[in-house]
């Protein structure tokens, strides 16, 4: 019975070795899955080169060295903040494109810092002699401590490593059964080379989105620079422009975001019945008021259209959500599989006792949390302050309060480690659009009123005699905080700058300040801790079956997935792995989001109209791989991973080898693009070139 068990654990659990499953620790390569399906052997020296040559933006995205002098391939749609940063009423970046003649001639993102991966350490052990043997609540914040110290010593000790100091992040894996230290190289100084026109990068828009075949040419260029000059690379990414053939693996190296395929069962019912629906309905509300202050001008349009291209975006992630956990299937298949591991724990004694009432556990957690979700969210979370200048005063009011605390006391968001990356976003030059403001604050405080009623102590200060609209526009216009110079003042100003300012955004930041602080308590010991304590025995469990023979959920952190070249079956019908140029001129309609730049229609005659565009791969990924490169079995570049199709949004809860598909730009188009549309034959070459 006892190997029967084992067995059937194994089998539910270790679909990865079956399928193109999985987004894996670069520590923990499934080797012996690799070269049994594709016959191919990832050495070390392959796997060192590929890491060292990835970089993660941490604004949410993925990019690749591409050439000894810094220069950084990433997706369209990952630079979108940086060209409305630097856009404005006389130079519209994001509907224009961009190219920089000369290096000289680059622009320096505003908010932009890239990182790069260098060294992983365990830290399990240390971690878990500082939890042993207290209370949930007790252990959350003796974890939390541990964390802030450990990365406090990793930077501190770095400060003379040859390269310069090392940035150093801790990292959950496996619902806690491992903790790690990600030790990151930094670079602050990013500047925009190359993008296209959005309407080619964004080619057939929102009806497009995650469906395939597709025509977008979703890529830019961004160079790093170290003490003013482009950063040296040497592990950089070669370029196979012929790219991949159909059936040829594929490797992935990038950042995915976030998965929930190792949640308990009541966990995913949480999703599916409380965070889902509400993330769905207020923001396809907020969406409808986006869409109708953009057709008020053209300098509205322009403003609303980086913001309004993200919640659409996420918009039909999360319908995808929606759709993934209202199947009878995924809950079956996951019942079944929690079963299983429970029924497994059930015949070892030792282990039944070591993981306890986890699931049970788990499941209150669940229950406490809808109870104060929807205050959580508006306060905590701060979605019924949808405005950047709130979140700047939150940032001042709370950095103020926790810098003056021992380091390991702190909220972890603002532990040493993470002061640098916020005073950069704090304190950076960026547009702010008051108008715009208005409108997403007042609908913020609309839905707050709504949600938490009238009646409730945080609505009856901030509403008793105002309206969400009146409000939003006083404290907007009155606020000052859109200047970095006040906004730096206060910072370096620390609690006595804060405490003095009459600014009305900072003085909403204080006056909610203790509410929404109260609720993370309740949060943090009723629902986090013990959540975390469970998943710290369940993840024992785990490993019991099954060692680390499987991959944790994503964490935005650095991971490696395998596939091929390959289309799939559509409702009966065969959907083919690549699309040519020529289609692209063919489905063209001369009207957004289906229209082309004039450069387009003007190069057409220069154009190879069999070049490749677009193709789909079996790699298994999800949204933060944005911009992660392809590379074949040799390590070169072929291709950039910018979507998945409609059926990899379920990909946060499973993988389904037969229909999840990766979405990727060709490097065919890229170059041709370069060379033959934008007359960028400098870059052309110098990806060419780098070897």
């Amino acid at each position: 019975m006892l190997r029967s068990l084992a067995a059937a654990c194994a089998a539910l659990f270790a679909t990865a070795v079956v399928a193109d499953e999985g987004m894996w620790t670069f520590d923990n390569v499934p080797q012996a899955a690799i070269q049994k399906k594709y016959n191919i052997t990832l050495d070390k020296p392959w796997l060192d080169k590929l890491q060292r040559s990835i970089t993660r933006f941490e604004s949410g995205c993925t990019g690749s060295f591409v050439s000894p002098d810094g220069l950084v391939l990433t997706n369209h749609h990952c630079a979108m903040s940086c060209l409305a940063e630097l856009s404005s009423t006389s130079a519209n970046y994001v509907d224009d494109g961009f190219h920089a003649g000369t290096r000289s001639q680059e622009k320096k993102c505003p908010t932009q810092i890239l990182s790069v991966l260098v060294e992983m350490e365990n830290v399990t052990a240390k971690v878990a002699a500082a939890t042993a043997g207290l209370a949930d609540a007790q252990a959350n914040q003796a974890r939390k401590q541990e964390l802030s110290k450990l990365e406090a010593a990793c930077t501190s000790s770095s400060k003379n490593s040859r390269g310069g100091p090392l940035a150093c992040e801790s990292v959950t894996l496996y619902q806690g059964g491992q903790y790690y230290l990600y030790k990151y190289r930094r670079y602050d100084d990013v500047r925009l080379v190359f993008a296209p026109h959005h309407a080619i990068g964004a080619f057939g828009g929102d009806p497009d989105n995650f469906n395939f075949p597709r025509w977008s040419l979703d890529f830019s260029l961004m160079r790093v620079y170290d003490k003013g000059k482009p950063a040296r690379t040497p592990n950089h990414l070669s370029w196979r422009i012929e790219g991949p053939q159909e059936g040829e693996p594929t490797f992935i190296a990038g950042h995915p975001g976030s998965t929930s395929r190792l949640l308990t069962v009541e966990q995913l019912r949480f999703q599916r019945d409380v965070s889902v629906p509400s993330y769905l309905i207020r923001n396809s509300e907020l969406r409808g008021r986006m869409i109708q202050y953009g057709k008020t001008g053209d300098e509205p349009a322009r403003i609303v259209s980086d913001y309004l291209q993200s919640v659409e975006n996420a918009l039909k992630v999360y319908r995808g959500f929606q759709t993934a956990l209202l199947d009878d299937g995924l809950f079956a298949r996951k019942t079944v599989q929690e079963r299983e591991l429970r029924e497994r724990v059930k015949t070892d004694p030792k282990l039944e006792a070591a993981v306890g009432e986890a699931w049970k556990d788990a499941a209150d957690a669940q229950e406490r949390y809808r109870q104060i979700y929807d205050r959580y969210l508006f306060l905590e979370s701060g979605a019924g302050f949808n405005s950047k200048l709130f979140g700047y005063a939150r940032q001042l009011v709370r950095g103020a309060a926790e810098r003056g605390k021992s380091n390991e006391q702190r909220l972890r968001e603002y532990a040493e480690s993470n002061l640098p990356k916020i005073a950069s976003s704090l304190l950076a030059t960026t547009p702010l659009y008051p108008e715009f403001e208005q409108v997403t604050l007042s609908f913020s405080l609309d839905k707050l009123r709504e949600t938490l009623g009238p009646d409730d102590s945080v609505v009856r200060k901030l509403l008793s005699t105002e309206s969400p609209e009146s409000l939003a526009a006083k404290l907007i216009t009155q606020s000052k905080l859109g200047d970095p110079a006040v906004r730096k003042a206060l910072w370096d100003g620390g609690a006595a700058a804060v405490a003095a300012s009459n600014d009305p955004m900072i003085a909403l930041a204080r006056d909610i300040d203790g509410e929404a602080r109260a609720v993370r308590k309740i949060y943090e010991d009723e629902v986090q801790a013990p959540v975390a304590a469970a998943q710290e025995r369940i993840a024992k469990a785990r490993f019991a079956v099954l060692g680390t023979n499987t991959y944790p959920d994503a964490t935005f952190t650095l991971r490696l997935s395998y596939g091929a070249v390959a289309g799939w079956t559509e409702k009966g019908q065969p959907v083919e792995p690549f699309t040519q140029l020529s289609r692209l001129y063919e489905r063209t309609t001369g009207k957004d989001p289906f229209r082309l730049p004039q450069v387009w229609l003007d190069a057409r005659d220069k154009l190879d109209m069999s070049t490749p565009f677009c193709f789909v791969t079996t790699n298994d990924i999800v949204g933060g791989n944005s911009g992660s490169p392809l590379v074949d079995s040799q390590g070169r570049l072929v291709g950039l991973a910018f979507d998945g199709n409609k059926h990899s949004i379920a990909g946060s809860f499973w993988y389904d080898g037969e229909m999840n598909r990766t979405v990727a730009v060709h490097p065919a188009i890229i170059i041709a693009a370069l060379r033959d549309v934008y007359g960028a034959q400098d870059l052309a070459k110098e990806l060419l070139d780098a070897r």
